[in-house]
């Protein structure tokens, strides 16, 4: 298998942002992976002390499909976050400060009208990820199995619905079912494979469009007996991942 795309999400629910190469470390998701989320004002999140809850508690597709209208991007370096709608000037922070933050969280909150409940924050806090998983992790998918689904659905599906951090092609469709529980070398890191990932309402979002305009839960049930596509694989030993390494079994054996 060979990585095709590398995807962060730096704030939970929002745009994806294309990688060329990222260094993954030992324990940790994706770098500003999930940084960042809008808690619902009834969210019993503390940044203070963080723990991990369940996706409804903030800003998510699965809930507010109208959150892939907007056009984020953010800028590690400087704390830049930049937010754009689909009419009218962006909004441009810098997410280090308490203004910043308060000022996304308003900017949000208006622009989800009814679905914001109570007063949403803007939160973040160090070490800590927003993911639907409570393990730190990254997400993989074979584009062999994506494409699986397209066929007996009888539809293109756009990959970013399904918001993996990584995808690769090669090997038939399901083969990273047959990595779980194993080590694999994914270009200069190691991981673990330890669940497949089972799909929600959130990829029935089209992500140029902000409709539910697909059923891929509803699809892989009926196709194949589950509703399950890609894995999380959590980082045993670090390194540099780059957009054409290979993703191999850690025990040689091959994928088919």
């Amino acid at each position: 298998m060979r990585v095709e795309h590398i995807y962060r999400y730096p704030v939970k629910g929002l745009t994806a942002e294309a990688l060329e190469e990222v260094e993954l470390t030992p324990g940790q998701c994706l770098p500003h992976d999930r940084r960042f989320a809008l808690a619902q004002g009834d969210a019993p999140f503390d940044p203070a002390a963080p723990t991990w809850l369940q996706k409804r508690h903030f800003g998510c597709l699965m809930v507010n499909a109208r959150l892939a209208l907007l056009h984020s991007a953010f800028d590690s370096r400087t704390g830049q976050l930049s937010i754009r709608p689909p009419d009218g000037p962006p909004l441009v922070v810098d997410t280090r400060t308490e203004q910043g933050r308060a000022l996304v969280a308003a900017y949000l909150t208006e622009f989800l009208g009814e679905e914001a409940r109570g007063t949403p924050r803007f939160v973040e806090a160090p070490g800590h990820n927003f993911t639907d998983v409570a393990k730190k992790c990254v997400s993989i998918i074979g584009l062999s199995s994506l494409h699986a689904l397209e066929r007996a659905a009888g539809t293109w599906l756009d990959p970013l619905r399904f918001r993996a951090n990584i995808y690769v092609s090669g090997g038939t469709p399901w083969a990273e079912f047959d990595l779980l529980g194993k080590e694999i070398l994914l270009g200069g890191a190691r991981l673990r494979v330890f669940k497949r990932i089972s799909r929600c309402p959130a990829t029935e979002v089209n992500p140029e469009t902000g409709e539910r305009d697909a059923e891929p839960p509803k699809w892989l049930r009926r196709h194949f007996g589950h509703v399950d596509l890609g894995v999380y694989a959590e980082v045993l030993e670090g390194g540099r991942l780059a957009v054409g390494d290979a993703l191999e079994p850690a025990d040689g054996d091959l994928l088919h």
